[in-house]
């Protein structure tokens, strides 16, 4: 599996220019772009501290000695390489595709932006990890750091197919558990659920100190409901159930509840300091990389 099965020349000639830097403290094994709580040798300048036995003799600062008479040693945050879980919702909604995006469901997508991210990632010698989902969690590909580690990425990403229900605040409260360094989780999925519970799972991450980017990737139907004539509509994570309705008479209802439900889930990533990205699948992924990292560096 190659990149090139997921993203154009022009997209990865794009990618190329952008970076991907941690807000926050994050935990790496390498060194790289990011702060990390660890102190070490490196160029930016921490603190002072007293000598203890053991401690290497060339972090001795000298001149503090000679003004003191005492021991100290000079410490340094030390530079770290980012740690990156990718989240891609499979569940059966992510398959829906409308006719703007040029037959690309949700869940092509959704695969596309996490080959981008990964792809930036480790070209930047950060760690990337991936885990796939549903109802439960299908896949888990721990982050490494190795370039080679893309094809194990980009393959998995390729054979996995959106089917099943979803429950994504159960299954982020399991995923919790078993991601015990903290990092960088970067979520790709509709977030279409229980938005209480979802945020509770998103509290549950910060807690344990993860930072957290949501891309809830939509079809532009979703966002505008543009059926005009009686339209059969059939749930696709639920075997069997259809329905045939005048669009007309829905339309006023879906969109106030649309809102709504992204209003709320605005609400709640803003309270747990959580960037939330809203994306539609009519849009060029490498371009919305390239406006998330220009205004996250604006901000960061």
């Amino acid at each position: 599996m190659r990149v090139t099965d997921f993203l154009s020349p022009e997209e990865l000639s794009k990618l190329k220019h952008l970076q991907v830097l941690a807000r926050q403290v994050v935990e790496g094994a390498a060194s790289g772009l990011h702060r990390s709580p660890h102190k070490g040798f490196s160029v930016q300048f921490k603190e002072h501290r007293q000598y203890v036995r053991g401690d290497e003799i060339r972090s001795i600062d000298w001149k503090i000695y000679g003004k003191t008479d005492r021991y100290y040693i000079r410490e340094y945050e030390e530079e770290t390489n980012l740690r990156c879980t990718m989240l891609v919702d499979c569940s059966g909604s992510m398959r829906y595709a409308g006719s703007r995006a040029a037959g690309l469901s949700k869940h092509q997508y959704a695969t596309r932006l996490a080959a981008s991210l990964a792809y930036l990632l480790l070209g930047q010698q950060d760690s990337v990890g991936l885990v796939t989902f549903d109802a439960a969690v299908r896949q888990i590909i721990p982050p490494r750091s190795r370039p080679s580690h893309l094809r194990a990425i980009l393959a998995t990403l390729a054979r996995t197919e959106p089917q099943r229900e979803t429950e994504l605040g159960k299954v982020f409260h399991q995923l919790a558990a078993k991601l015990h360094r903290r990092g960088l989780l970067v979520v790709i999925s509709d977030c279409f659920g229980d938005v209480d519970e979802l945020l509770k799972a998103f509290a549950h991450f910060r807690h344990a100190h993860h930072e957290i980017i949501v891309f809830q990737v939509l079809d532009p139907d979703e966002v505008d409901f543009p059926f005009q004539r009686r339209t059969q509509f059939r749930c696709l994570e639920a075997a069997g159930n259809r329905q045939t309705v005048d669009p007309a008479q829905l339309r006023q209802v879906y969109i106030q509840r649309l809102q709504a439900f992204r209003e709320q889930l605005q609400a709640g990533c803003r309270r747990n300091h959580i960037d939330l990205v809203p994306v539609t699948t009519d849009m060029r992924y490498a371009d919305v990389l390239a406006e998330y990292l220009r205004l996250r560096r604006r901000s960061g």
